[in-house]
């Protein structure tokens, strides 16, 4: 079990890198959380460190190690806001923050998604970095959101018109993806496919609209 961590070692986590876990800090603070069980050493070059799940589960939810507490992933029906410092990714619906079409957001999702493919790489025994990982099959919304739009697709605001919406299904490891139109809808289609998602369109039976079921590919 985890032991927890000082405060100062918090501050470590709580500086991690959002969506790989990646973490900076002396060797002191990296072998101590280590020694807890909220950090592993990659063994690859330049054999970085990165949370484990209870270290990333500290950092998302402020929850001692082992509380079970769940993590925050953001994917509920409606758009919710981040939290303030949190990075995450633009899931259609939400009010937009000053700035978030401008050069930092787009270098804040830029380095998102190369530490998205950073954490495929890692996880698979093959480093591949072509399907998704773990943390996307936790995070079914979140990641398909990313991969959205760090591709340069436009997310809808407030009034769900002119972008995509990503939103949670009923069904296992599955999200649905809506556009303002067949055209946006394709596109979003191919990027997600791209990025490793399978994808299938479908026709809700009451409203007739189209939409996107995704769902992340294993093989």
């Amino acid at each position: 079990m985890a032991l927890s961590p000082t405060a100062a070692q918090r501050r470590v986590i709580a500086a991690a890198d959002p969506v790989s876990g990646r973490l900076k800090g002396t060797e002191t603070q990296l072998a101590a959380l280590v020694r807890r069980g909220l950090a592993f050493r990659h063994p690859r070059p330049p054999h970085d460190h990165f949370l484990t799940p209870a270290g990333h589960r500290i950092r998302e939810t402020g929850a001692e190690p082992g509380a079970g507490a769940e993590v925050a992933r953001g994917d509920s029906e409606g758009a919710e806001p981040a939290r303030g410092g949190v990075f995450a990714a633009r899931i259609g619906g939400e009010e937009a923050a000053a700035g978030d079409a401008g050069p930092a957001r787009l270098r804040e999702v830029r380095s998102a998604w190369q530490g998205l493919l950073e954490l495929r790489r890692m996880s698979h025994p093959d480093g591949a970095t072509d399907r998704p990982c773990g943390w996307e099959r936790a995070h079914l919304v979140q990641a398909a959101a990313l991969a959205l739009e760090a591709a340069g697709c436009r997310p809808a605001g407030p009034d769900g018109a002119d972008g995509y919406r990503v939103r949670a299904t009923p069904q296992p490891e599955a999200v649905a993806v809506y556009g303002p139109d067949g055209t946006a809808l394709r596109d979003c289609a191919a990027t997600l496919e791209r990025a490793g998602w399978q994808v299938g369109e479908h026709t809700e039976p009451r409203t007739r609209a189209r939409y996107l079921l995704a769902s992340p590919r294993k093989v």
